[in-house]
């Protein structure tokens, strides 16, 4: 996949794809971490203000789409108030409130899954953004919070003619990656969450409105194309989504997560689309389903982890004026050329890339095995170790010429020491 350990669980390739044919051996300890906590009491509240770093990302080609991976990679850095009679206020960039926890909605108890892949796994809902949020916690038994946070619109479509916009590139000298597009967002994220702990297990339940919007120019396909009529399309989306995690003796732990709507695919890990466009340049947001199962054995010296998850993006599809196809999924794309394998470029260094194959993502299957073995866990600090395996599965919307789909095994492993 020409990737660090980063899984692109929507870009494995299929058979035509002549990287396909090939596996990859690849070490890498970039995901080593540093994080820097401090806090300040007063009679009334206590302050809180936290860094966490590595060196996990992209470089020039970093976006924000989902991790807003700049480098020197800024994982989490914010602020927090937190007061004596409940409240919470916290702003920076940090996991989105979409993202379960262990304990309330706390910052820093994020309920994540026990995988060496930083991309986590497939069905985990999920983003590291900028946010500002406001959490209530009613006895330590109930909280309820929410969050503003920025927003991305992502975008798969084919075929449409050249009637719209919803942004641009980066601008290098405001400090944009070039390579990259952006969506200009008309407001941002808006989440709301509810969590409650009765006594068995940590439960649940949140809500996410997104805007959209696009400029569109009517006369572009005119026979004498115009600027005539031009003006601005927005569209909501949203979804509604759920988490529980039970603990059975301190040692199993059961977890399942969901997460469905329209227009919130860039919150799996996946980065499935959340949006297509109609042929008159209308944006039309794309269904979405998001869904995780985790087990965990937890021992003194091991820690054992089984997951499954999958993710789905629903098909939207028009036909223009012409007659011809465009949108997300259409069954008149065409798929022919999706597992013929094609030749290399020059040079040694590009393989040869699947030709004539729309084959947009359907859904996305994952399920995953693994182990920590921490020989030392004391005042020294903590010693870990250990293997995952997972088996992942990419279908397509059926077009002519079929519905291709690929797979993929994958083994990693890990070592760790932990500062005490």
């Amino acid at each position: 996949m020409s990737a660090d350990i980063d899984t692109p669980f929507n870009a494995i390739p299929y058979p035509g794809a002549a990287a396909y044919n090939t596996s990859d051996f690849f070490g890498s300890a970039r995901q080593s971490r540093l994080t820097l906590l401090a806090e300040g009491k007063i009679k009334n509240a206590t302050f809180r203000g936290y860094y966490e770093t590595d060196w996990l990302s992209a470089g020039t080609t970093s976006n924000n789409n989902q991790s807003n991976s700049y480098t020197n990679r800024q994982r989490q850095l914010f602020a927090q108030v937190a007061f004596n009679d409940g409240w919470q206020l916290t702003g920076g960039q940090m996991w989105s409130l979409v993202t379960e926890t262990k304990k309330g909605l706390d910052n820093r108890t994020e309920a994540l899954p026990m995988t060496i892949d930083p991309q986590y796994h497939v069905g985990f809902s999920w983003a590291r953004q900028y946010g500002f949020r406001a959490v209530k916690d009613f006895g330590d038994k109930f909280w309820i919070g929410a969050a503003i946070e920025n927003p991305q619109a992502t975008v798969a479509t084919h075929g449409n003619a050249a009637n719209f916009f919803l942004g641009g590139p980066g601008n290098g000298a405001g400090l944009y990656n070039p390579t990259a597009n952006y969506s200009f967002n008309p407001s941002p994220d808006i989440i709301v969450k509810a969590a409650a702990e009765p006594g068995i297990g940590h439960y649940e339940l949140f809500g996410i409105l997104s805007r959209f919007r696009d400029r569109i120019y009517p006369d572009a396909t005119a026979a004498t194309p115009s600027v005539a009529g031009a003006h601005n399309d927005s569209r909501s989306g949203g979804g509604i989504g759920a988490n529980a995690r039970i603990s059975f003796a301190k040692r199993f732990d059961l977890g399942t997560h969901f997460l469905g709507g329209r227009g919130v695919g860039r919150y799996g890990t996946s980065s499935i689309a959340d949006s297509t466009v109609r042929p008159d340049g209308t944006l039309a947001m794309l269904t979405s389903y998001q869904a995780l199962g985790t087990f965990e054995v937890h021992t003194k010296m091991w820690d054992w982890y089984f997951n499954a998850g999958a993710e789905y993006a629903g098909r939207d599809s028009y036909l223009n004026a012409a007659g011809k196809p465009v949108g997300y999924g259409s069954p008149l794309f065409s798929n022919v050329g999706c597992t013929t394998e094609t030749l290399p470029g020059p040079g040694g260094f590009a393989p040869g890339a699947v030709a004539n194959c729309n084959a947009d993502t359907r859904d996305v299957i994952e399920g995953t095995f693994g182990f920590w073995f921490k020989p030392y866990s004391g005042e020294k600090g903590r010693i870990q170790f250990g293997p995952q395996y997972s088996y992942i599965v990419r279908n397509s919307w059926n077009g002519i010429g079929g519905a291709p789909g690929t797979s993929q095994n994958m083994l990693m492993t890990s070592f760790r020491y932990y500062i005490p």
